[in-house]
């Protein structure tokens, strides 16, 4: 992962100069931003393997590039917010990004998500590799269908448009249905965190999924929730 292109979007510029210090010491090619248009220019013109982008930007606010970047490509976003509302956490994962930090934070906890952001990618992509060279990479459970070659579910034949987090919890779940998880573990299996993170992450992962598999997503019968525990896949 060292060489890894980041592309940071900040508009403070002495924590964008901390960013860049600190990532360009983990051996990261570090690009950088200090509005929304310019980060969305930078990020189509250089695809980044991960960007760290701002939610309050000038002419353009993280949001708003986040959901701009999600209709264009997969990359992984972490998000930066200053803002202290759980709403206000949750729309940033709700218009795509993967994960989101809350200013002030540790550069030591930022570090090690980007590490285990990029090594998740890193991962999916090998995964992907050996998926395509053997004959038929599909889970079949019930009515669902994974095509782990392709990143492309479908259910009664019916395909069902994820995003890259989405597919990469379906799928999980789906290869271990039946087994309860709980959030900690999810954190740790899906998106390769080996410390704790912010389990509201899982929480609305799962609210997306249900409104895309479930007939009644108020009343899941395949993402069910284990009280006090957390979450499995029933087929």
């Amino acid at each position: 992962m060292v060489g890894s292109k980041v592309l940071v979007v900040e508009d403070d510029r002495t924590l964008l100069e901390v960013l860049q210090y600190n990532l360009t010491k983990e051996g990261y090619d570090v690009l950088t931003a200090s509005d929304g248009v310019k980060g969305l220019e930078t990020a189509r013109s250089n695809k980044p393997d991960l960007v760290i982008l701002d939610v309050m930007l000038p002419k353009m606010d993280g949001y708003e590039v986040c959901r701009i970047l999600r209709k264009e490509t997969t990359v992984p976003i972490l998000m930066l917010t200053a803002k202290i509302e759980e709403t206000d956490r949750v729309v940033g994962l709700e218009v795509g990004a993967d994960d989101y930090v809350t200013k002030p934070f540790s550069m030591r906890e930022l570090m090690a998500r980007v590490r285990a952001m990029l090594r998740r990618t890193e991962m999916m992509k090998k995964e992907a590799v050996t998926a395509s060279s053997v004959p038929s990479p599909c889970l079949k459970v019930g009515d669902f269908e994974i095509d782990t070659a392709r990143h492309k579910v479908s259910r009664g034949n019916v395909a069902v448009e994820l995003s890259r987090m989405e597919f990469s919890l379906l799928e999980f779940l789906v290869r271990n249905h039946g087994q309860v998880f709980t959030r900690d573990h999810l954190l740790e299996k899906v998106w390769g965190y080996d410390f704790a993170g912010d389990t509201r992450t899982v929480d609305v992962h799962v609210s997306w999924l249900r409104r895309k598999i479930e007939t009644d997503p108020a009343h899941p019968k395949h993402l069910v929730t284990v009280r006090g525990v957390g979450y499995k896949f029933e087929v």
